[in-house]
Order: C-alpha cells, then structure tokens, then sequence
C-alpha cells in the first residue's frame, strides 16, 4: 500500500544539490488501469497501481534494460523527465522533490510517503513544500504525461 502525500513547490530555500538524487524517465502503458515504466538512473521497473488519491495499492517489479525498452513501444503517453531529490525531513521522513524538465520545465512538486494513514493524517508539512495537490488529479504524473501542465 502507497499512502503519500504531493505538494506544488514553488521555491527551494536551500541548495538542493547537496542532497542525493537520481535521474528519471517514466511513461505509461496504461491509464486505466495504471501500469508504469521508469528509468531511475541505471535501474529500470514496471510498475501497477490502484485507485486513489493518497492511499492505493501499488506493486512495482523491476526489468532489464531490453524489457524497459520494449515496453517503450507501447506506451500510451509522453515521456516525463525529472530529477528526484532525496531530502531527509522530521520523524525519519524522506521528502521527494521532483524537479521536471522538457514540456513540464518549471513544475516542481515534493511527495512524502507514511508507513500508515495515521502518520499520514498527523503530518505538518513544512512551509517550502507548498500547496497540498494530493486530490488534484491534473498533478497525477499519469495525467501529466497525458495533458501536460494544469492551467
């Protein structure tokens, strides 16, 4: 089970490139339902998620180079590109900062991921995290592959 909350950043306070990153490319199979490739650095994973907004089902596996780039052919939406900043926060959380490139250059949004709903429901993000966009389908990356950037 995913349960993770996503914000619209608009500022970073501080130099992110002191913190770890990875380089990411993902597409989609599918929309409905939700069936992900990605590309994170050197690894590759196929991944399946179910319905919802903060809370659902998600399994993901990985795949060789040669699958990842097979299923490529079949995907259904854009590619989105992103770096994924890796920023350690209160109560042994880890904020997820996505800093996007190509047709969605200047979105940037933060994603936390809790153990359990209660975690999830007490959470206080920091200030720098910005709008809460978790119910906001249009930031979904599925529907950003798809449609591009929300009015």
């Amino acid at each position: 089970m995913e349960i993770e909350k996503k914000y619209l950043t608009t500022k970073i306070p501080f130099d992110i490139n002191k913190f770890s990153k990875t380089e990411i490319e993902q597409c989609y199979i599918s929309t409905d339902p939700v069936i992900r490739i990605r590309k994170s650095d050197e690894n590759y994973f196929l991944t399946f998620k179910g319905t919802g907004e903060i809370s659902r089902e998600e399994f993901e596996t990985k795949i060789t180079e040669n699958q990842y780039k097979n299923l490529l052919k079949k995907s259904e939406t854009k590619i989105i590109s992103k770096t994924r900043y890796f920023i350690p926060i209160e109560n042994g959380l880890t904020a997820e900062t996505d800093i996007y490139y190509g047709e969605l250059k200047g979105l940037i949004t933060t994603e936390v991921e809790f153990k359990t709903q209660a975690d999830c429901d007490l959470f206080v993000a920091p200030y720098w995290f910005g709008k809460d966009i978790s119910s906001d389908n249009r930031y979904k990356n599925s529907s950003l592959s798809r449609f591009g950037l929300p009015e």
